[in-house]
C-alpha cells in the first residue's frame, strides 16, 4: 500500500508543473514595424490598415501582441541605426514598409523573419532568391513590376500630348530608382519624349534641378517611388504647380495633395494582406516558404482641379477609368 501511495504522490507531482504550464495563458508575441516616416498621415493610415487586418486574424497590440514601431525619416544612417536596434529585439517578426528599409534590416538580421511591403524588385534587390521559393528569411508583396513605370509616361503623354521632355524625379541610392528610371526609358523614344533624371538627394538639389527643366517648353515630370520622394512631396507638388508642369505620381496621396494624376497599386490592400502572412508566421511557417505575392488591386485618381488650373482638360478615356476624382 505504502508503494502504490507513493507511486501516485509522484505521479501527480510530475504531472503538476504540465497543468500549470497548459494553464498559463499564451505569451504576448512581439512584432516590429518598421517604415519611413513618423508624422506621414499616409503611413499611419497604411499601418492602421495592417492593425485592422491582425485584429481580423485574432491579434490585438497590447492584448496578445506587442508591436515595437521603428521609422527610418528617409536618412540612411537613421535607417541602419534603427534596423539595428529593432533586430536586437528580436521580435517573432517584422512588418517593414519599402526597400530602403528591408535592405538594411536584412543586413541586420538573417534570422527574424520579415514581411515586406512597398518593394517592387525584391529579387533584383537580393531581399529573396525567386518570387515562388523567397528561401531565407524574407518574404511579401511586390508593390508593381517595373513595367507600370511605362505606364506613368503613356499617361502623362495622354494627359499632356504637347509634352516632348520628361524629368524623371528618383533615389538613385536605391535599385528600385534605378529600375523605375530604366523602365520609363526603355518606351520613351517610341512615345516621342526624351527623359532626364533629376536626383532626389535633398529639397536643394530638386528646387534647382526642377527649375533649370523647366525653363524649356513642353516639359513634364514623373514621380518614381522612394521614402525620399515621400520626405519632399509637399515642396514637389509646388514645384511642379509653380512651374506649370503637369505631373503623374506614383499613389493616390500625392494627388490629394493637389497633384495631377497618379496610378499606382491599392497600398491599404497591400498591409491589410500582409497582416495574414504575419498571421501564418506567428503560427509556425516560414517566410522561406511563403512565396511573393503581387498587388490584386490597383488605383487612378485624378484632381479636376489642378488639370483646370494646368490649362487642361483630361480625356474622356481617363475619366471612365478612374477610381477617385478629386474636384
Amino acid at each position: 500500500m505504502h508503494r502504490r501511495a507513493l507511486i501516485t504522490l509522484l505521479a501527480g507531482a510530475a504531472a503538476w508543473p504540465l497543468a500549470a504550464h497548459a494553464q498559463q495563458p499564451d505569451r504576448i508575441r512581439r512584432i516590429g514595424a518598421f517604415a519611413g516616416i513618423e508624422e506621414d498621415a499616409e503611413g499611419q493610415a497604411r499601418f492602421a490598415a495592417f492593425l485592422q487586418g491582425l485584429r481580423q486574424l485574432g491579434w490585438t497590440d497590447g492584448r496578445n501582441v506587442r508591436i515595437d514601431y521603428r521609422w527610418g525619416g528617409g536618412n540612411a544612417d537613421n535607417i541602419r541605426k534603427q534596423a539595428a536596434e529593432l533586430a536586437a529585439l528580436a521580435p517573432d517578426v517584422v512588418l517593414a514598409a519599402g526597400a530602403a528599409v528591408v535592405g538594411p534590416l536584412l543586413q541586420a538580421t538573417r534570422t527574424v523573419p520579415v514581411v515586406f511591403v512597398i518593394v517592387p524588385d525584391p529579387v533584383g534587390a537580393g531581399f529573396v532568391d525567386s518570387l515562388a521559393r523567397p528561401g531565407g528569411n524574407a518574404t511579401g508583396f511586390i508593390t508593381y513590376e517595373y513595367s507600370i513605370s511605362a505606364k506613368w509616361l503613356e499617361l502623362l503623354k495622354q494627359i499632356a500630348p504637347d509634352v516632348t521632355r520628361a524629368a524623371v524625379l528618383r533615389d538613385p541610392a536605391i535599385s528600385t530608382g534605378i529600375g523605375q528610371f530604366g523602365a520609363i526609358q526603355a518606351v520613351a523614344p517610341s512615345l516621342g519624349v526624351e527623359v532626364s533624371p533629376v536626383n532626389v538627394r535633398d529639397a536643394g538639389e530638386i528646387e534647382r534641378a526642377i527649375a533649370a527643366f523647366a525653363r524649356p517648353s513642353n516639359g513634364g515630370l514623373i514621380v518614381t517611388a522612394s521614402a525620399l520622394v515621400v520626405v519632399h512631396r509637399d515642396l514637389i507638388i509646388t514645384l511642379a504647380a509653380r512651374h506649370k508642369l503637369p505631373a503623374v505620381f506614383y499613389e493616390r496621396f500625392f494627388v490629394a495633395g493637389g497633384g495631377l494624376i497618379s496610378y499606382g497599386p491599392d497600398y491599404l490592400d497591400e498591409f491589410r494582406r500582409a497582416a495574414g502572412y504575419v498571421d501564418r508566421i506567428l503560427k509556425g511557417e516560414k517566410p522561406a516558404d511563403l512565396p511573393v505575392q503581387a498587388p490584386t488591386k490597383y488605383k487612378l485618381v485624378i484632381n479636376l482641379k489642378t488639370a483646370k488650373t494646368l490649362g487642361l482638360t483630361f480625356p474622356t478615356s481617363i475619366l471612365a477609368r478612374a477610381d477617385e476624382v478629386i474636384e
